[in-house]
């Protein structure tokens, strides 16, 4: 291909051949470029645009990895009241936290905290998780990830709020506890969660904080969390690796 003469008249140089040959030679061109157009297509799934529809899925994040997170909602969906807890009492829940950092397996208690679980189920089949932050970190004496608020401020809330329930009176919550935050009200239990990394004491003052399950897998993701510590430092904030929920499914264990 990259010699630069000029090629001489094949016909000037060949005999002549007959009429039949040359059907026959064109017929059996046509069929190989055929078979190289059909060989094309079936390795290369007709196109090598790798962002094309149908490529292969990203590969699983490494531990310790994120990806991007979201960006939270614009307009946060709001609810009248609670779901009836009979929508989840007596039953033992599984829930897969997918973040953006990693899944995250939880077992949820029914029994033990049916208000609870009941508005966790309504809140994550209604798409009401879906890129919330999770928005605060602590470090020092309580060892937490905060999730659930979609403004990521820390005031946000599913409009609706309900009282506590499986509170420990001794306020410790072991590692891997899943609790609800609340504020000062004890009837201020709404969509905002925490998660605990380490062994954790808290105050019993006004009620304690509701247990509602547990995390069974990827813990090690809210571990690797702490580990970056707080943004711009301190003890208590925005974690300085974001993470967010992406979504949220559960199902009967």
């Amino acid at each position: 291909m990259s010699n630069s003469r000029r090629p001489t008249n094949p016909a000037a140089r060949r005999p002549a051949t007959p009429r039949g040959t040359q059907v026959i030679v064109a017929v059996v061109a046509v069929l190989c470029v055929v078979a190289i157009v059909v060989v094309g297509v079936a390795v290369g799934g007709g196109s090598d645009d790798s962002n094309a529809s149908g490529s292969v899925s990203q590969e699983p994040l490494a531990p310790g990895e994120c990806s991007d997170a979201p960006a939270p909602p614009a307009a946060p969906k709001s609810y009248p009241a609670a779901p009836d807890p009979s929508l989840a009492e007596d039953t033992t829940w599984v829930a897969t936290l997918s973040t953006s950092c990693g899944d995250i397996e939880v077992e949820l208690d029914g029994a033990k905290a049916p208000q609870t679980v009941a508005s966790f189920l309504q809140l994550s089949e209604d798409g009401f998780y879906d890129d919330t932050p999770c928005h605060r970190l602590t470090t020092e004496g309580i060892f937490v990830l905060q999730c659930g608020d979609p403004t990521g401020s820390g005031s946000g809330g599913p409009g609706y709020g309900y009282g506590i329930e499986n509170a420990p009176k001794d306020g410790s919550y072991p590692t891997g506890t899943l609790a609800m935050a609340r504020s000062n009200d004890p009837n201020s239990n709404g969509s905002q969660f925490f998660i605990v990394y380490k062994d954790t004491r808290l105050p019993v003052e006004g009620g304690g904080y509701t247990i509602f399950g547990r995390v069974t897998q990827g813990l090690d993701i809210v571990q690797s969390i702490a580990d970056k510590g707080v943004g711009g430092g301190g003890g208590d904030g925005s974690p300085a690796q974001p993470i967010s929920i992406l979504s949220v499914s559960v199902e009967k264990a």
